[in-house]
């Protein structure tokens, strides 16, 4: 057989659908960043001369600019039209200037009235704004796309390999020092024969910490945009990320590639067949239908026949495509076996609501086993909580359920295996402490509120933690932080800001003022825990251990008390000695001080501390006096509360999970 590249006919194929992607519609576009212009007045006149003449610079501008540029046009800011286009990083000059000069045009036919819009193409993306877009990280729109009609046969290993994927294509896009370049391209084995391709790209008028935190961003959107699909991409204003099964991209950068069918068609698509076309372009639209065809034809064949062929050699279903993405129900004696009958030497932690023991499956897989104690104050709600909640959760900075076991009076959860035990293993250990070094400590913090960010914004549920502590943080192979036991959390609906209970839950010295003496918990709780967690991760202190100490009540007063002594540098662990940045660690605390604020209105959100702890660009508000604890626990607990053994973790004895939650285990 002919190879592909030397086929006439793959040449020819291969020219027809490069020229017709080149001249194609957006794929997506968003007129609704802004309201619509109001009823044209003299202003508003102004400002559509002021934008089509940005327009036209911007296309004459495309050829000569090294795939991006940005300008403005008027004088009065509030009439100026401000603007940027970006190219992708691998296509050509030629390329660049077509894909632009096209989307000019595009962008005032789908978005007439706006005085705010973006449009996505193939090789590149145009925006205008009324207001001044240039260096400005804009969180708040995010425009995804994905075929789910092609699906991965081993959804836990391609996610896995496509977390690592995009964490070494993130470092390297933001660490990326050519001039006007912050653009990478990567790929990863995924099975014999099978790899994934994946590029990213940030807008190169960003800062490299706000690149990668944009990055991360679009990263974490991947487990509910993309789900198991072969080919996504995520795109948000300041940066995007985009992976195939094919390569798509011109790896040397020399020319642009070659692309298979299309499979981001927008929902606007019937709209093309009004448009007008060239003699050239009827050609096109004839051909690319009636290859393409046949095309897919032939693929959807032959992939139906090695379908049917693996269902004849028994090949197993993917628990997650059976089972809608809930986890594995695991027999008790396969558990018993993989721990070793649960044996001490097996025994890898000790919480309030049970042990925690290493474990090995028989394909060899490490896993780590929670078993709850039959006398845990955790019951069955609880548990069913907690399998429920985290079964729904993917984020790389959170710890992964495998799947549990319910049988009799054993409740069992099974996770992912961490192998670098909990932050408290080494943070509170005089001889373990010399393991996070400023760099670690730097890169816990940031994983940890990137997690939490999850959790309240950006998951499919809203969750409010509610037990966040060293503890429960989780350090991988690398370092990089899992948030683990989620027993405690809840969910909130989507307008839902407050929950009430008569049971409070969490631990003593994390917990908000508000949640423990009221009841009242929100994700401002989380935030406070955040803060708390911060500043021990900074002074390596435990916050507990000033509990009856002269110095303090606890560690946020302490660290108030040097911040308003402008001594805030006698706050930082004697171990780091000079091997820190002295502007790093100064924001982490005025971050960890913002967090642990009396007034929970005060304490900003997680996506703001991210952002915070991402860009040195940005200014920090001056914290307030922090929440007041008393000097002893029996000074603040109520008759009714009752401390677990081994976790100092208070109770109130309520049902509080939904008749929902029971009925999905």
């Amino acid at each position: 057989m002919m190879p592909a590249k030397n086929c006439p006919i793959f040449h020819i194929f291969c020219s027809i659908l490069f020229a017709a992607i080149t001249s194609a519609d957006p794929w997506r576009y968003d007129c609704e960043l802004t309201s619509t212009w109001s009823t044209p007045n003299n202003s508003t006149t102004i400002f559509r001369d002021n934008l089509n003449s940005l327009l036209s610079t911007l296309s004459s501008n495309a050829k000569n600019q090294n795939g991006f540029f940005n300008s403005t046009s008027g004088h009065d800011t509030s009439d100026t039209a401000y603007g940027l286009f970006l190219c992708r990083g691998d296509v050509s000059a030629d390329i660049c200037k077509k894909c632009v000069t096209n989307a000019t045009k595009d962008i005032v036919k789908w978005c007439p009235l706006e005085k705010e819009a973006v449009v996505c193409y193939d090789y590149c993306m145009l925006r205008y704004s009324d207001k001044n877009i240039f260096g400005v990280w804009d969180q708040d729109t995010v425009i995804d796309s994905s075929d789910d009609r092609h699906n991965v046969s081993e959804p836990q290993r391609f996610h896995k390999v496509l977390a690592n994927l995009m964490n070494e294509l993130e470092t390297r896009v933001a660490n990326d020092d050519r001039k006007d370049k912050k653009f990478a391209t990567q790929e990863a084995n995924f099975t014999h024969g099978q790899k994934i391709y994946a590029l990213a790209q940030c807008t190169p008028d960003i800062s490299s910490d706000i690149c990668k935190a944009c990055l991360s961003e679009a990263i974490s959107y991947f487990p509910t945009s993309c789900k198991k699909s072969k080919s996504c991409r995520v795109v948000l204003l300041n940066c995007f990320v985009w992976y195939e099964f094919f390569l798509f991209y011109d790896s040397k950068a020399s020319a642009p590639p070659l692309y298979p069918p299309r499979s981001f068609a927008s929902t606007e698509d019937d709209r093309r067949g009004k448009w007008p076309f060239s003699a050239r372009n009827r050609i096109v639209v004839i051909a690319v239908p009636v290859i393409s065809i046949v095309f897919i034809t032939v693929t959807v064949s032959f992939s139906c026949f090695r379908r049917k062929v693996n269902d004849k050699q028994g090949r197993p279903q993917d628990i997650n495509e059976r089972s809608n993405a809930k986890p594995l129900h695991y027999n008790f004696g396969a558990i018993q076996d993989a721990t070793n009958n649960f044996s001490f030497g097996n025994r890898i932690g000790r919480g309030g609501f049970g042990d925690v023991y290493k474990g090995k499956l028989p394909n060899g897989q490490e896993i780590a086993v929670k078993r709850l104690s039959q006398s845990s104050i955790q019951g069955a709600e609880e548990f069913k909580s907690e399998v429920l909640l985290v079964a729904k959760l993917q984020h790389r900075n959170l710890v992964k359920l495998l799947g549990f076991c319910l049988q009799g009076v054993e409740r069992i959860l099974i996770y992912e295996f961490v192998p670098n035990r909990s932050l408290d293993y080494y943070l509170f250990d005089a001889e373990r402490q010399r393991t996070l070094n400023w760099a670690v400590r730097l890169m816990i913090i940031r994983g940890i509120a990137r997690g939490l960010l999850y959790l309240h914004e950006d998951c499919p549920l809203k969750i409010v933690h509610r037990d966040l502590k060293p503890n429960n943080i989780l350090l991988d192979a690398e370092m990089n932080p899992r948030i683990s036991d989620f027993g405690m959390a809840r969910i909130f609906g989507a307008d839902q800001t407050q929950g009430n209970t008569k049971r409070v839950a969490g631990t003593y010295g994390y917990m908000s003022p508000e949640y423990v003496m009221y009841g009242q918990y929100s994700i401002k709780s989380d935030v406070f825990s955040f803060g708390v967690l911060t500043l021990e991760i900074v002074t390596g202190k435990k916050n507990s251990s000033f509990y009856e100490s002269n110095e303090a009540n606890d560690l946020p007063s302490y660290a108030w008390k040097h911040w308003k002594e402008n001594t805030p540098l006698e706050l930082i662990d004697s171990i780091l000695e000079k091997s820190y940045s002295r502007n790093e660690l100064l924001r982490c605390i005025q971050i960890g001080l913002l967090c642990v604020q009396k007034d929970a209105h005060r304490r900003p959100t997680m996506g703001s501390v991210v952002l915070m702890l991402s860009s040195n660009s940005v200014t920090l508000p001056i914290p307030q006096r922090p929440a007041f604890f008393a000097s002893s626990k029996t000074e603040i607990r109520p008759k009714e509360f009752t401390f677990d053994e081994y976790s100092s973790s208070m109770y109130i004895d309520e049902a509080s999970v939904t008749k929902t939650m029971t009925n999905d285990i």
